[in-house]
């Protein structure tokens, strides 16, 4: 499934690491907030933003990004 979805996206060297499917763009700033307090930055930069993603369902039903098709 192809949808329209807020990520925060983990970047390591410039270099696209991780995304995570976040409620809204409030709930990512906040995500962002806490990760960039609780971890060692030096290389890494966090990013939220509206991305469309082909999204796939976990076995507890939730979604999860499975690749970015294109930011917006």
């Amino acid at each position: 499934m192809i949808k329209l979805v807020f990520a925060l996206c983990l970047f390591i060297n410039g270099e696209l690491i991780e995304h995570r499917i976040q409620d809204n763009l409030s709930t990512c700033l906040k995500m962002k907030r806490e990760a960039t307090r609780n971890i060692d930055m030096q290389n890494k930069q966090f990013m939220c933003g509206e991305v469309e993603a082909e999204l796939s369902k976990n076995i507890d039903g939730s979604m999860a990004i499975e690749r970015i098709i294109q930011p917006k």
